[in-house]
């Protein structure tokens, strides 16, 4: 696996090819839909708000979950290749990689303004952007602590060193511990996370 951010644009042509043709392609499952499995109980959820910062943990009940048209919030939903067939597809696309390393295919879901602030993750994640527009720090600052003040584990001193706007069927590779933060531009943002366990000995 390369150690470096690789940005891909068009990872999903479909969304090129109808834009040439007029057309907007939008996200396999709507945000109606998404919220509607997340009031299931086998679903595992977290709500973040960024303004101020605070971090639940689903399930929650509908009015629990605000307006797409508020501002600065992201619903997290893991393991969805389980819940939808959709999911599961995108997932089936990573079976060249050993299913030892798969972990699951998470869907973020945001207002404008929405992200879980500056952080890290210890393991390989693909980010495909499905619907609206998502923009992305990234820093491969050797710098990791955390401030211990917030609810999240959220980075003390993030510096970014480069930037992106992703837009439907673009992709971002991101190897463990690159530094990164990610706002939602539109309403109904959907970002789909493929990450990859890092391997045991025996694996």
């Amino acid at each position: 696996m390369a150690q470096k951010p690789l940005l891909i644009r068009g990872a999903i042509p479909a969304f090129t090819l109808s834009a040439q043709d007029g057309d907007v392609l939008s996200s396999p499952i709507s945000t109606k839909e998404l919220i509607h499995l997340e009031l299931q109980e086998e679903v595992e959820s977290r709500l973040v708000k960024s303004k101020p910062c605070s971090f639940d943990q689903g399930p929650f009940s509908k009015q629990a979950i605000p307006s797409i048209d508020k501002p600065s919030w992201t619903l997290l939903l893991h393991g969805m290749e389980a819940h939808h067939p959709a999911a599961a597809a995108i997932l089936s696309w990573f079976r060249f990689i050993p299913d030892a390393r798969l972990d699951d295919l998470m869907i973020s879901i945001a207002s404008i303004g929405g992200g879980v602030g500056p952080h890290f993750d210890s393991y390989d994640v693909f980010l495909i952007q499905m619907s609206g527009r998502r923009r992305w720090r990234i820093s491969e600052q050797k710098d990791l602590s955390l401030n211990t003040k917030l609810p999240l584990k959220i980075l003390q001193n993030f510096k970014s060193e480069q930037e992106w706007t992703l837009a439907p069927g673009d992709m971002l590779y991101l190897p463990p511990h690159i530094a990164h933060d990610d706002i939602a531009l539109d309403a109904g943002c959907q970002t789909w996370s493929v990450g990859l366990r890092s391997p045991s000995f025996k694996e």
